[in-house]
């Protein structure tokens, strides 16, 4: 018995021997381990990588130049209107209700530092009013910032802060912008500073848009919101293209549509405010508006390009030059005039004093006439050269009464005891002349080129009228000329 015992120990202790002695030469024994490799591994061109260099390298020279701009605006508004009611009186001892309130209004924006001596320039959106104004820059300095000239006809201000060691940015030439072209577009979007997207070139020299009053928009598809606005749109060559100015929005967010001031007229407007202190524009003394298909046929014209001349302002440059209404103005300077705002931008940038090359097209036949251009007056700065849509393009005529001008008329409607022609007294509701857009009031000048003296004169052109054609009317409507046209 104790023999079987002895021989199970042993058995026991041979066993823990050889399996400590496997244990450790198994330890020093190395097992490969298998090679992980990707499945799949992308093959990158070596053009999309240099050109993701090269936006990196744009947006990093260029962002130093990009400012956050915060302003403060103190707005005031009058009690309530009611505020006079003698109930009112009972409160007085313990409030004035004619106190003015206000309050301070605070906002964000972008500029972009054109001048190492700290000359930035905005939108005049951004700073107009403004009683207390930030300038951060994007190593974090803040200073503050005064407004050396603003031009809300165009929406560009300038602005200065005193510092030094700024990056700069050059002003490229807008002039050359091609449609489809890449920017990108540097600001402070919702307070987020210094944030760049990218996008291409959709549209140049879009007008009529409604913010401005000299309107040349660059579109652009990069993705611009509020705070946006003053900042830098830049091409591929690190350059200022355009001043971020709006955004075509439904949500009050970014929908694809952005609008940027063109550099070449931001550049002139700097120039004018830093050399001149204000802002000088170009005047030549007519009142044009657009080429409709229908003014186009009675007109002999090929297409609807160019600027009708609906009047000739006295003793001004276009009259010393011999433009005379009915003219359509189809070049300026050797560029082609495509539209009234197009014409009207070259014209304001034109340098006063200047001699400018006018083609015009007189009764189907190409002129070529030499304009001094001369300074716009101030009364008239501000008013629009083209009558609105609604009163130029018109397709019926009938149901209005006219009347022959009096002393009294001209008077009550304001003009010259010369004027000649009818005026009409009534616009029939619902008929054809108010569809039309004739209005009581107007005077009606002129029917196909034919001049109008008279109702004598406006019966007998109208007798002779063939049914369906298209009729041109010569309007002068507050002093205001221009071309209607209509279908009878």
């Amino acid at each position: 018995m104790k023999k079987k015992i002895v021989i199970g120990i042993f058995i026991l202790l041979l066993g823990f021997l050889l399996g400590g002695i496997s244990y450790y030469v198994l330890s020093k024994v190395v097992v490969p381990q298998p090679t992980i490799r990707p499945s799949f591994t992308p093959r990158v061109p070596a053009q999309i990588i240099e050109t993701s260099r090269a936006f990196s390298e744009i947006a990093s020279a260029v962002s130093p130049a990009v400012v956050n701009i915060s302003t403060t605006k103190v707005i005031k508004s009058e009690t309530l209107p009611f505020s006079e009611d003698p109930f009112f009186e009972f409160f007085k001892p313990f409030h004035d209700f004619k106190m003015p309130k206000q309050w301070k209004e605070k906002s964000l924006g972008s500029g972009v530092i054109v001048s190492s001596e700290g000359y930035i320039i905005t939108n005049n959106h951004v700073v107009e009013q403004s009683e207390d104004m930030k300038v951060t820059l994007y190593d974090k300095r803040r200073f503050n910032g005064k407004i050396v000239g603003a031009d809300p006809k165009t929406d560009i201000a300038v602005i200065r802060i005193s510092a030094e060691n700024l990056s700069a940015v050059p002003l490229g030439d807008s002039d050359k912008l091609q449609v489809g072209e890449f920017v990108l577009a540097i600001g402070n979007p919702f307070g987020l500073s210094h944030t760049v997207t990218m996008g291409i070139i959709s549209a140049v020299g879009r007008a009529n848009v409604g913010i401005a009053d000299y309107e040349d928009f660059i579109q652009t598809d990069a993705a611009i919101n509020p705070g946006n606005s003053g900042g830098p749109l830049v091409n591929t060559k690190g350059e200022i293209i355009g001043i971020n100015t709006a955004i075509f929005s439904r949500s009050g967010g970014y929908q694809g549509i952005g609008f940027a001031v063109p550099s070449n007229m931001a550049r002139l407007v700097m120039d004018q405010i830093m050399k001149q202190g204000k802002i000088v524009r170009g005047w030549l003394g007519v009142t044009i508006q657009e080429i409709t298909p229908e003014l186009s046929q009675k007109f002999g014209l090929k297409d609807s390009k160019g600027a009708l001349v609906g009047d000739v302002s006295k003793d001004s440059p276009a009259e010393k030059a011999g433009i005379m209404k009915g003219d359509v103005i189809i070049e300026f300077n050797g560029k082609e005039v495509t539209s009234v705002a197009n014409l009207r931008n070259m014209v304001s940038q034109t340098k006063v004093g200047t001699s400018a090359i006018v083609k015009i097209i007189r009764d189907g036949k190409e002129l070529t006439l030499n304009v001094l251009i001369a300074e716009m007056p101030k009364e008239i700065a501000g008013t629009p050269q083209e009558p609105s849509p609604e009163e130029i393009q018109r397709n019926v005529f009938s149901g209005i009464h006219v009347m022959d001008l009096t002393r009294d008329v001209l008077q009550q409607l304001g003009l010259g005891i010369d004027e000649k022609g009818v005026v009409v007294v009534n616009v029939e509701p619902g008929s054809v002349a108010e569809e039309a857009g004739l209005k009581k009031g107007d005077v009606i000048q002129e029917i196909d080129r034919k001049r109008i003296t008279g109702v004598q004169d406006f019966k007998r052109v109208i007798a002779h009228l063939k049914p369906g054609e298209n009729i041109l009317f010569y309007i002068n409507r507050g002093g205001r000329r221009f071309y209607l046209t209509l279908h009878r």
